[in-house]
């Protein structure tokens, strides 16, 4: 019991010391379902800063993000997981997408663009960006080993959390999550 509220103090301290470590403690206390899958590092750590492209072939970093939260997902056409997961990302996009946070997916190693227009037309997602990492340059960079693999940046593009495999991004729990971190502000 002690230790718990050793725990709680610290916590509170911390809190009221760093306000951005107050949004990481409350998002990480919301945490439930699959959202239990979701690692918050202890110290936010530089995302890549390789180019990746557009559809159409323009260069891209993830640095043109900085100023709002973002959710990157790596994924590919080829991946069941991602098929089944990618909805979900489009509902999550259409419900909290906006000024302060944008749901970014990026299909990192060889995905033909005529494969992914039909990989998200199959499934019924209009509201995504359907970025390449066709060299997976940016996924090597930032350590992606498998996939799906979601990361979170925050609004300094420093990477804050991360979850590897398929999540109900659309859900209650990680809505609570998520939104925990937008309303900070920070």
């Amino acid at each position: 019991m002690r230790n718990l509220g050793l725990a709680l103090l610290y916590t509170a301290t911390m809190a009221l010391a760093n306000p951005g470590y107050a949004d990481i403690a409350a998002a990480e206390a919301a945490r439930a379902g699959d959202m239990k899958k979701l690692t918050f590092h202890a110290e936010a750590k530089d995302a890549g800063q390789a180019e990746f492209m557009t559809f159409d072939g323009d260069p891209l970093t993830l640095s043109q993000w900085q100023g709002k939260w973002v959710m990157v997902n790596f994924w590919a056409t080829w991946c069941a997981p991602c098929r089944h997961e990618m909805p979900m990302l489009a509902a999550l996009q259409r419900e909290l997408g906006g000024e302060t946070f944008e749901v970014l997916t990026i299909a990192t190693s060889r995905n033909p663009p005529a494969k992914m227009k039909a990989f998200f037309e199959e499934i019924g997602v209009d509201n995504l960006p359907l970025h390449r990492d066709p060299k997976s340059t940016l996924a090597r960079q930032m350590g992606i080993l498998g996939l799906p693999v979601t990361v979170i940046l925050n609004p300094e593009g420093k990477e804050i959390a991360r979850l590897t495999g398929d999540a109900d991004w659309s859900s209650d729990e990680a809505k609570a999550v998520l939104s925990a971190l937008i309303s900070s502000g920070s």
